[in-house]
């Protein structure tokens, strides 16, 4: 972990232009609050993913061999699949309701050669 940086200032600071915003401001917000603890919960699974491994292979760990270890690319494949399933559950309404819009209205693409031709 890099002690150099201050996470809790940066966190404060603004962003610079103004933020895009696809929903109303509450919803926006609230989803920019689930957003991030959806990060925060898949750290922890990373990082409880890595004392399972490690307390399996040594049977005793240190919080130094937590902050050492080095997933192989296996475990990577594994933790990557992991955090796409979890992300995909999370994410299913506003996926559902995306796929409900684009049943509506038809894509922009399409609305862009119908005004071209006539």
């Amino acid at each position: 972990m890099n002690d150099d940086i201050d996470w809790i200032a940066r966190s404060g600071l603004k962003a610079k232009g103004k933020r895009p915003q696809f929903l109303a401001p509450e919803d926006d917000r609230l989803l920019s609050m689930l957003m991030a603890l959806v990060g925060e919960v898949s750290v922890i699974r990373e990082r409880l993913d890595t004392v399972e491994r490690l307390l399996d292979a040594k049977g005793t760990i240190s919080r130094a061999d937590i902050e050492s270890y080095v997933p192989d690319l296996e475990t990577g494949r594994d933790r990557n699949l992991i955090v796409r399933e979890y992300l995909a559950r999370v994410m299913r309404g506003v996926q559902q309701d995306m796929q409900a819009l684009s049943e509506i209205e038809p894509p922009i693409e399409d609305v862009v050669k119908e005004m071209e031709a006539g």
